[in-house]
């Protein structure tokens, strides 16, 4: 319930602004103010729970951030500008609970074998993507039932009422971090400046840019293209059923190739799909009717969407493997700072690119960004871990 919302904030703030505005770039605009936010408060949080604990960073970060977004939803079925839609939706992505990178230290709490660890890590990274089934379903649901103002208003409920749940468990209210190396009241140099660290967030954040077009793409192709609003949560769920088999598919497997090895081929995966996509949308899907443009869509997202997971795996195991033990939810918060900030750039783009020439070329500029990643993933995995690390 707390992560839920990470799938329904962007996708409700683009529906009921692209509704109320009548235009995808104001509705991308405010969108990505939220996750520059989310990007800029994300490690300053991690820091916070690494020095003070889980629930005394999450509870009140839960508080403020589900505020501003009943803020935002009001405001915005009340005519209120751009300017301080935008405030309200930075303010609500920078106190955005980092439910992930806690998780990840609760995990520790729980589990103690390095096997272990990494099958759990790699069924809480595929648990994330069914958030992304999951959300927007229920958005698609809401949809048919109330007023485009009320998903926003739930996603702020479960924003809420998840953390509350999660604080009160026993895993973050006794989780600690590792003691400094130096002895206690020492600090080790940032996560930022360990080695390959900042290779991670920059294929991360390239990546991050190609969910920021996909996002647009597909709530414009619901709409543009099929003309049934509602099928979005078809849309993203084809996509994200595909991230759950593939990561699935990943943690069952005891892999024998070295991470930095796997990471470009994930990767490569998620460009190529991408770029079918809008190749379909500029060529085949134009000559179709309506209804049989869903039934090709469909299996086409999914089969991109399985090399989500894998990628968003490898990249979590890399940055454990580089950080201070200390500071590891601080460097799992700076990765979701990365994706929360190229999705942010991504977002804005795409919703340009909607309004010029439709989500075709949306989703052909999220290739074009994930195979920047994927050259960056080549140029740099000589800096990251050796095999056994």
């Amino acid at each position: 319930l707390a992560r839920l919302p990470i799938s329904m904030v962007p996708l409700c703030m683009v529906l009921l602004i692209q509704q109320v505005r009548g235009t995808y770039t104001s509705a991308g605009l405010v969108t990505a103010a939220y996750a520059l936010g989310s990007a800029s408060g994300a490690p300053l949080l991690g820091r916070a729970m690494d020095a003070f604990g889980q629930p005394q960073v999450l509870l009140p970060a839960a508080t403020v951030s589900a505020g501003m977004l009943t803020a935002l939803a009001i405001a915005s079925v009340h005519g209120v500008g751009d300017g301080p839609l935008i405030v309200l939706a930075a303010v609500c992505g920078l106190t955005f609970p980092v439910i992930t990178p806690a998780m990840r230290g609760a995990w520790r709490v729980l589990l103690s074998g390095t096997e272990d660890l990494d099958a759990a890590y790699a069924l809480d990274a595929t648990a994330v993507e069914t958030i992304f089934v999951g959300g927007p379903l229920l958005l698609s649901a809401l949809l048919l039932a109330v007023p485009p103002v009320m998903p926003l208003l739930v996603t702020a409920g479960l924003l809420f009422t998840g953390t509350v749940g999660y604080v009160l468990s026993a895993p973050a209210r006794t989780w600690v971090p590792a003691p400094p190396p130096d002895g206690p009241g020492t600090r080790a140099v940032s996560p930022l400046r360990a080695r390959g660290m900042p290779a991670v967030l920059a294929v991360s954040a390239a990546m991050a840019v190609g969910f920021g077009h996909l996002d647009v793409a597909i709530a414009a192709t619901a709409r543009e293209v099929l003309n049934a609003p509602t099928a979005v949560g078809l849309l993203f769920a084809a996509v994200s059923g595909g991230s759950v088999t593939g990561g699935l598919w990943y943690g069952a497997r005891t892999w024998r190739t070295p991470e930095h090895r796997r990471l470009p081929v994930a990767l490569t995966g998620f460009a190529l799909g991408l770029l079918v996509l809008g190749g379909l949308l500029f060529t085949v899907l134009a000559h179709l009717p309506a209804k049989a443009r869903l039934g090709v869509l469909l299996p086409v997202l999914f089969a991109t969407g399985m090399s989500v997971a894998p990628s968003l795996i490898v990249q979590q195991s890399l940055v454990d493997g580089l950080a201070p033990q200390h500071r590891l939810g601080e460097a799992q918060s700076w990765l979701t700072t990365g994706l929360a900030g190229g999705s942010a750039a991504g977002t804005a783009i795409g919703g340009v690119l909607v309004d010029l020439a439709g989500p075709g070329l949306s989703y052909t500029g999220a290739a074009a960004a994930v195979a920047v990643a994927v050259v960056l993933a080549l140029m740099v995995r000589r800096r990251w871990p050796a095999p056994g690390r």
